[in-house]
């Protein structure tokens, strides 16, 4: 079965969601809902679509967006259940998401089997409903097509998908909608039991449940909680309390009620689960969360000011918030989870008491829900971002030390615990296979679906071709290999750089097997850009020329790996800012994942790119055929991309920015990227792989980076730029229309530009302001806008003091080194045609972390233009 056609039954939250996520997909969409009911005494309505519509409005203005590209809203079309049920003749696949009543649903099923073709996957999105009570009364043949596919919100970016089937489903049905949502839709599709709550809120839930209980027997404060349950357990730093309130605290009691209600009364989580007054009090007065006036915290704007503000659990009071650093905590992040468990302190018995009672209520139930440990361990992840499973949890921890904890504090210990602690814990490697424990006690391997390739996997299996601390190279089989970055947020550093150019040397050495390259990591990021911190080493021991040198060596590493003799794909996820945008723009082809966050944002810390940032932008948008004729459309282009710092909101709307080129590919779900990436490098190998020949260019010169300054001057008038921000575009402007050389009547090389990079990027890395710009970003993860200029310079004024020789004399010390020259050194590598290496430099930026729902914040830049700085 393939779909082409997509119907989506109920316009609310959810289903809107779905819808846009099928229009991701590219998948035509009809979107239906009820015909508002008139108020007591007024006509009909006269827009009998009036539900449907204002949902696709609000998909338009979401944030974080549901659609990856606006255009994809175009494959949306609004109607209502009444005059528009014909539209599902033709429809492949219809999914209902309306209210969470069984009458209601059952009475919209028996309609949906009169209009629906046969054949027809018809499908429930119900988070509580038991699938043999939402077929009960319908036709043999609607049984036969209908499954739940519970998704998670928000659909385009939660990949979970459960998925509850029944006897009455024909197999290749089931198959073909498991890989519609896998490859298409990029959903982790879980099978789960028909059992209440499924999988994920089973466990979630309890887990919540256990850890709000705790937090109020214990006296925790709620801002201590999320410190304990966050990171050193590997768990978004949302933690308990912050999650509950994006969730929404209303929502809780529904999804309470329905769990108590087809529960037996000797559930773990019916014995926990209790009613909290002062929880149903901020319910009853509108603080349900994010949504409505707060929550656990909540933003108090009195007085003009914002401030966050946490509730006293015991008191019921707000005050401001505080970000403490328990000790358990802290002993958690540096010496692993088992210390922080074993802590005697306050904060260590609450961390041990949440995690004992959700793991053993895993183990309890891992057969009823699933039939497998590994699903309930991909549940959580997918479903509620925990970073491991509860089982690989326990294996973290050691099974038998956490079976002995349990029995010295008098616990029963569910007998699958008992298995693996005799066993030697739920995962292992043999021979070279991952295998888990089954239920029944015996190993088996875990299959992946074809098409799936998880570096995590080939990481537990094998060993690594090539390490050092900040990077590993492994063989991902067919004579591939992949380099993954390992430091911290997978910042480059001169040891990635160092590792690109030991594997260049592995793989072009004729005496090996190795014929392609795939860089990729894991996490929830790319690469966040070039680390910041060496940096500041550098300034604030006047070392200009150590910078200067990491500049030069990223340019140099770079040239190697865009003019290699073998083909690199790069196959990011998440953000690639920076370095990280630079390292993907030196690839042959990108297959990046669908929620891949592109942009240059250098001048956000006061820089601009220089690892051929630039220099490929260019290039790139010279070579452009929608682009005008002329050298100064590509210049203005790729001015606006890097001076307003734009990142893309996703990897459809990076191939408009030009981050990805027009045959670059994406990948829907993240669990295929690296086997998709791998496939691109084999097919150029079989098409006879040969590098690119760098391009000359045609640059204006003196009267083009007048023009972009004549730009920035206007932005300036009006207050959309900053004094700093005028000095920063000036410096770009003068790369990108090609400095003293630029001439649109003679053709400069790239290796001239990436010159250019490089000496303004020095320039820059001297400036006070650029320095205060680094250390604000480092400090509070958040970019620094200074205020007006107190002397009311001129635009020129501003440009032609950066331009004074004295300023460098005032701000280079005295006692720099004679080695601290400008770098002289030969290129790393020989490029025909020689005039045109690339040289690319050392991109200094760090973004702000992602937040919970995967979207990084809006970098500042050389104007505040409202569409700068977008990312999801």
């Amino acid at each position: 079965m393939e779909v082409k056609k997509a119907v989506v039954i109920g316009a609310g939250v959810m289903g809107a969601g779905i819808a846009a996520q099928l229009a991701n997909a590219g998948i035509e969409v009809e979107l239906l809902d009820i015909v508002p009911k008139p108020k007591e005494g007024q006509p009909p309505v006269e827009d009998r679509d009036v539900i449907a519509k204002s949902a696709l409005a609000r998909l338009a203005k979401d944030k974080p967006a549901a659609l990856m590209h606006p255009k994809n809203a175009r494959l949306i079309r609004p109607g209502n259940t009444e005059d528009h049920m014909d539209r599902l003749k033709d429809a492949d696949l219809i999914i209902e998401a309306v209210i969470e009543n069984p009458k209601i649903k059952s009475a919209l099923f028996t309609k949906i089997d009169e209009n629906r073709k046969p054949g027809a996957i018809v499908a429930s999105n119900t988070s509580t409903i038991p699938l043999k009570d939402l077929v009960d009364g319908q036709s043999e043949e609607f049984k036969k097509d209908f499954m739940i596919t519970h998704f998670f919100n928000p659909p385009r970016y939660m990949p979970l998908l459960e998925l509850i089937t029944s006897e009455d489903n024909d197999p290749k049905t089931v198959a073909d909608l498991t890989r519609f949502m896998d490859e298409k839709m990029g959903k982790g599709v879980i099978n789960c039991n028909d059992t209440p709550g499924f999988i994920a809120n089973r466990i979630g839930t309890f887990w919540l449940q256990a850890a709000i209980n705790e937090a109020f027997d214990r006296g925790i404060d709620v801002e201590v909680a999320d410190a304990l349950i966050g990171k050193p357990m590997g768990i978004p730093k949302t933690g308990v309390f912050a999650l509950v309130d994006m969730v929404g605290l209303d929502l809780m009691p529904h999804i309470s009620a329905s769990l108590l209600e087809k529960l037996p009364d000797e559930d773990g989580y019916c014995k926990i689960h209790r009613e909290i007054e002062l929880i149903d009090k901020m319910i009853e007065d509108g603080y349900t969360g994010r949504k409505g006036k707060g929550g656990f915290y909540r933003l108090n704007t009195e007085g003009g000011k914002k401030v966050k503000e946490v509730i006293d659990l015991q008191t019921g009071e707000y005050h401001e918030a505080t970000r403490p650093k328990p000790k358990a905590s802290a002993k958690g992040i540096k010496k692993g989870l088992k210390a922080m468990l074993e802590d005697k302190s306050k904060e260590g018995r609450y961390s041990w008491a949440v995690l004992k009672q959700t793991l053993v209520y895993a183990a309890e139930h891992a057969e009823e829900v699933a039939g497998n440990i590994t699903a309930v361990d991909d549940a959580m992840k997918m479903g509620y971002n925990w970073k491991k499973g509860p089982f690989e949890l326990v294996d973290q921890l050691g099974a038998d030390w956490f079976v002995k904890k349990l029995e010295a504090e008098g616990e029963a210990v569910p007998a699958l615990l008992k298995t693996a602690a005799e066993k030697g814990g739920f995962y292992r490697v043999d021979n070279g296979k991952l295998q888990h424990l089954g239920i029944d006690g015996t190993y088996r391997n875990i299959e992946r679906p074809e098409g799936v390739l998880l570096l995590s996997d080939v990481k537990r299996a094998s060993k690594p071709v090539l390490q050092n601390k900040s990077a590993k190279v492994w063989d991902i089989g067919d004579s591939v290999l992949c380099l993954e970055f390992t430091s911290p947020n997978n910042s480059i550093d001169e040891h990635i750089l160092d590792m690109m150019n030991k594997t260049i040397d592995l793989i072009e050495d004729k005496n090996n097997r190795y014929k392609g390259l795939v860089i990729h990591n894991e996490g929830d990021n790319f690469s966040v850009g070039a680390n910041l911190k060496r940096a500041v080493i550098a300034v604030k021991t006047f070392r200009y020329g150590a910078v200067e040198k990491m500049v030069k060596q990223g340019q140099d590493t770079f040239k190697r790996l865009k003019y290699a003799n073998f083909p690199v794909v790069g196959a990011p996820a998440g953000m690639a800012l920076g370095g990280g945008c630079e390292t993907l723009l030196h690839c042959d082809g990108v297959q990046a994942h669908a929620e891949t966050y592109i942009g240059l944002v250098e001048l956000g810390v006061g820089l601009i790119p220089a690892w051929g940032g630039c220099t490929e932008m260019l290039t790139r948008a010279t070579q452009n055929p929608k682009m005008p004729g002329g050298p100064m459309p590509p210049v203005a282009k790729t001015f606006e991309t890097i001076g307003t710092a734009k990142v893309s909101t996703s990897a459809a709307e990076a191939k408009d920015l030009l981050f990805l080129r027009k045959e670059d590919k994406i990948s829907m779900n993240k669990q295929r990227l690296l086997a998709d990436a791998k496939t691109r490098v084999q097919d150029m190998l079989k098409n006879g792989y040969t590098p690119e020949e760098p391009k000359n260019m045609r640059l204006p010169g003196k009267t083009g980076h007048s023009a972009l300054n004549m730009a920035i001057d206007g932005f300036y008038s009006q207050g959309l730029s900053t004094p700093y921000d005028v000095v920063l575009a000036d410096q770009l402007a003068e790369v990108l229309t090609g400095g003293k050389k630029g001439d649109q009547t003679v053709e400069m090389t790239q290796d001239e530009i990436r010159d250019l990079e490089r000496q303004n990027f020095v320039r820059l890395i001297k400036e006070k302001r650029t320095f205060k710009r680094i250390m604000h970003m480092l400090n509070t993860n958040k970019p620094l806008r200074e205020g007006p200029d107190p002397k009311h310079r001129s635009t020129h004024q501003l440009r032609a003091e950066m331009r004074k020789p004295s300023l460098f004399k005032r701000i280079t010390s005295p006692f720099s080194s004679a080695a601290e020259k400008p770098v002289k050194t030969k290129p790393t590598c020989e490029v025909k045609p020689q005039n045109d290496a690339p040289k690319e430099a050392a991109n200094t930026d760090k973004a702000p972390e992602a937040k919970q729902d995967n979207k990084p914040q809006a970098q500042p830049a050389a104007t505040k233009d409202k569409k700068a700085g977008n990312k999801p």
